[in-house]
């Protein structure tokens, strides 16, 4: 009974002591409440006040000093500070910033906060001595594998995907020697492994890179895996067999195209009003439309005549060469080196021309013929020695592709 009663005195005293305690923290954690000050960009917003604005056109950080009270004297001071830190010249019309300024003296300017883009800011502190530093947001990268079937457009497909768009673009490069994405059809199919970027995990920023891609295109299967050979400096696209999807040529000068006049021995010329023969493959495009030349390779000509206005010639070896024709401007000069996808001028109604376009010639050994018959060769393959470190880097993005497009499809 003693024990009992002992016992029961103990659990009295804990809980008052508890109920004590628990007075003290709500005191003490209220008493917090109040000392938290909210902060903006490392800065406490206790005894300054933000003002957010966005730069517009003919702004530049000299205006954007002096519109807060500093002397051309300061201001000449601060640049000099910072110019090390920050590139002042790279300010950006429709780019956000933000005033930090004394909430006892508003016209006195703490600090300004540019930024570049979303990945970060710029600072330049005015407190105390003048600085200027970089703050960039944690970013984390995740990484999927998705399938689907074309639905209207590649775009659009991923889209429904939950995939930025841009991706379509990409994934147009890495097979446009082998893939006509303006003629996809429903039927076809479409797996990819990404890499995503996220600002502080949640902000979406966009495509870190393509891991693997693949296709079904016109009872076509098609593989594409970024590797990157020893002891050179970028990355290539090879199929699953090593074999590089890059050939040698682009499908067309243009990115986006329209073929409105093909490669023929009898043509009605649409200025000339005459049959005869048409020695090229006619692209329309709104002028200043990029050119590409379509292989790398030396620029032989450039210039200008009545029938084909402007022009530039590229020599790519011994056996091929290319012209672009009725150019609006050019753009590279007589013997300069050009990579495949260079822009070598703009496309144009010069010569004897209806409408804005440019005529694509090609010669092999010598002559004239119609590229889109040729059979063009790859790009230089990769070494027999260089094929299992392919292949062991190859097989696991395989797997993923085919395992995630059997999930999809149940094939």
């Amino acid at each position: 009974m003693k024990y009992l009663a002992y016992l029961l005195t103990l659990l009295v005293a804990f809980s008052c002591n508890k109920k004590a305690e628990e007075t003290e923290v709500k005191e003490h954690t209220k008493e917090e409440v109040e000392e938290i000050v909210s902060e903006a960009y490392g800065f406490s917003l206790k005894d300054l006040e933000i003002v957010e604005d966005t730069i517009r056109s003919g702004d530049n950080l000299g205006k954007i000093l002096s519109q807060n009270h500093l002397s051309a004297t300061e201001i000449h001071r601060i640049i000099e500070n910072v110019k090390d830190s920050i590139n002042v010249k790279n300010i950006r019309i429709g780019q956000p910033y933000a005033l930090l300024k004394s909430k006892t003296n508003p016209q006195k300017l703490e600090a300004l906060v540019y930024h570049p883009d979303i990945m970060g800011y710029h600072v330049i502190d005015l407190r105390d001595s003048v600085r200027a530093y970089k703050k960039i947001y944690p970013v984390t990268i995740k990484r999927r594998t998705i399938a689907a079937t074309i639905d209207g457009s590649l775009s659009v497909s991923l889209q429904k995907e939950g995939v930025d768009q841009s991706l379509a673009t990409k994934l147009s490069q890495v097979f446009a020697w082998s893939i006509d994405f303006f003629k996809l059809q429903k039927e076809d199919k479409f797996a990819v492994t990404i890499e995503e970027k996220f600002i502080n995990d949640t902000t979406y920023v966009g495509i870190e890179k393509i891991e693997a891609a693949y296709f079904e295109y016109r009872g076509r299967k098609l593989y594409a895996f970024p590797y990157r050979k020893p002891n050179t400096k970028g990355v290539e696209y090879f199929d699953e067999e090593g074999k590089p999807m890059k050939s040698m040529f682009l499908k067309a000068p243009l990115k986006f195209f329209h073929i409105t006049s093909r490669f023929t021995n009898n043509r009605f010329h649409p200025v000339q009003k005459r049959w005869k023969s048409h020695n090229g493959t006619d692209y329309a495009a709104p002028t200043g439309t990029p050119i590409m030349t379509t292989a790398s390779g030396t620029v032989e000509r450039t210039g200008y005549t009545a029938g084909n206005g402007n022009y530039v010639k590229v020599r790519h070896n011994g056996t091929y060469s290319t012209q672009y024709l009725h150019m609006s401007k050019i753009l590279v000069r007589n013997g300069q080196a050009v990579q495949q996808g260079d822009v070598i001028g703009k496309v144009g109604s010069t010569g004897l021309a209806t409408g804005p376009h440019v005529c694509y010639r090609f010669w092999k050994n010598g002559v004239q013929v119609d590229p889109l018959n040729q059979r063009l060769p790859n790009s230089v393959p990769m070494e027999k020695r260089e094929l299992p470190a392919y292949f062991e880097y190859m097989k696991p993005l395989k797997k993923e592709l085919d395992d995630k497009f059997l999930e999809k499809f149940n094939q």
